[in-house]
């Protein structure tokens, strides 16, 4: 195949960055990708930060990988996914004034938020809430760590590209997920800003316009010198994208290091219910759902702290594990409340089993997923008696465990779809710049009565310790 018409997808994820090529419908190049691993500092009083300039320093290296391997030729488009939510503060000289605030750090739980007049009003406006994870909360907290006078507050990818682009903008996707974005007329809201502390030159400019690459980048990467570089996506609305549910029929289960259902859609879906965020793809779409802390990261907790191999799989069904897990091991995300310290395991006894308890963990995961496509099918869509939502399950702890697909389609009772590629933010986010979506995948993973059988009943359980663990956080 010709190399005319590449992209090059850079995915700024939270526990690395990825730089990837695919041709022109997104299939990827053989041998094209590079990854850098940059795991944020965690301590236990929730900080969560990682270094710009070393987040910078391993993109570039990834994109050095690349050039050097002759990957880049023919590249005429750059796309970009990564994580929402986080922040940090530039100085006057667009210098990094402070780290990289992470969707993980949950230090700004000690902040006394200040709270909008009308909460459904603010809700229905920017599709959030007051709480830690948005700038609402964290931009107030930033500043009590140190003097941040003549500060702006920007984001990651709007930081990482400035140093590439030349200047210092957001796109629509990525302010979304800030919690200070009017969705309807695609501006800063007022009132979030008067509510983070924010002026308007306090934070960047929305322009979702093509860009290329400023000196010294064209020298270093020539290849890359005329390609357009597109708006990054937040990774939510790429991993829509990236598995195929670019349209309102489907949901995109994305199990990562957290996890997340999200449901691609246009303007004139209803106002998100109480439980649901709402965040923008682009100018046209707007992406809807529930997302979790507990995803990948409480399998690889499990693993760490069982002393079990990397690749470990429980050997029982789904449904058998005989414990309880309620996986809120690192908190709720918004609008929930509970602390990190939050998730219980119900049932443990003396001949407990470390293979029942990485069973019990991933089938809480599964179940709090069922859950949130109830809320989706029932309260969003409204969706009538029968009528369901196609499932796509993607992300790398999806694709690392068939005993976790086999549990995610037993509970919830339907045959669900496998994304083909673990990558599915970073395809997605190619796609959007080549300005078409992908066809939804055709593998499916097939419930088992037994198992959802077992499920259901393991369902019943758990509603009733997740409703003791949703009292003890009000």
């Amino acid at each position: 195949m010709s190399a005319a018409g590449r992209i090059l997808a850079l995915d700024l994820g939270s526990s690395g960055v990825r730089a990837v090529v695919y041709d022109e419908r997104a299939e990827p190049v053989p041998d094209a990708r590079a990854r850098r691993p940059l795991e944020p500092e965690q301590d236990d009083d929730g900080r969560a930060e990682l270094d710009p300039k070393a987040y910078l320093d391993g993109l570039v290296a990834c994109v050095d990988e690349l050039s050097d391997a002759g990957a880049l030729d023919g590249v005429s488009r750059v796309a970009g996914a990564s994580q929402w939510h986080s922040v940090l503060a530039l100085g006057p000289d667009r210098e990094p004034r402070s780290a990289v605030l992470t969707w993980l750090d949950t230090r700004a739980h000690a902040v006394e938020p200040r709270l909008p007049a009308d909460v459904d009003a603010f809700h229905e406006r920017t599709g959030t809430w007051v709480h830690p994870l948005y700038w609402t909360t964290k931009v107030p907290f930033l500043r009590t760590l140190d003097d941040l006078t003549g500060a702006r507050f920007v984001g990651l990818p709007d930081y990482v590209l400035g140093v590439l682009l030349g200047d210092v903008t957001t796109s629509v996707s990525v302010a979304s997920g800030t919690g200070l974005l009017d969705l309807a007329k695609m501006r800063w809201d007022d009132e979030a800003l008067a509510l983070a502390g924010l002026s308007a030159a306090e934070v960047p400019e929305i322009d979702d316009t093509p860009r290329q690459l400023a000196e010294p980048w064209r020298s270093r990467w020539p290849a890359l010198a005329d390609a357009e570089w597109h708006a990054v996506l937040g990774d939510g609305a790429a991993s829509n994208l990236g598995s195929g549910c670019a349209t309102d029929d489907a949901v995109a289960v994305t199990v990562g290091t957290s996890a997340a259902l999200r449901v691609v859609h246009g303007p004139d879906a209803p106002p998100p219910p109480p439980t649901v965020w709402r965040y923008r793809v682009d100018a046209s779409r707007l992406v809807s759902g529930i997302a979790f802390s507990g995803g990948g990261v409480l399998r690889a907790w499990a693993v760490r702290m069982l002393g079990l191999e990397s690749d470990a799989e429980p050997s029982r069904p789904p449904g058998t594990s005989g414990l309880v897990s309620v996986p809120l091991h690192a908190g709720s995300r918004p609008p929930g409340t509970a602390p990190p310290g939050s998730g219980l395991v119900a049932g443990l006894s003396l001949d407990t089993s470390a293979d029942e308890f990485l069973a019990a963990t991933l089938e809480g995961v599964a179940l709090e997923a069922a859950r949130a496509l109830e809320v989706l099918e029932l309260d969003l869509f409204e969706l009538a008696s029968g009528a369901r939502l196609d499932v796509v399950l993607g992300g790398g702890a999806v694709h690392a465990s068939a005993w976790f697909r086999r549990a995610l389609a037993a509970t919830f009772d339907r045959p669900v779809r496998l994304a083909g590629d673990p990558e599915v933010g970073a395809r997605g986010a190619a796609a959007w710049a080549g300005g078409f979506d992908l066809d939804r995948p055709t593998e499916t993973v097939e419930p088992t009565p037994e198992d959802v059988v077992r499920m259901a009943a393991l369902r019943t359980r758990y509603s009733k310790w997740r409703e003791v663990v949703h009292e003890r956080a009000l």
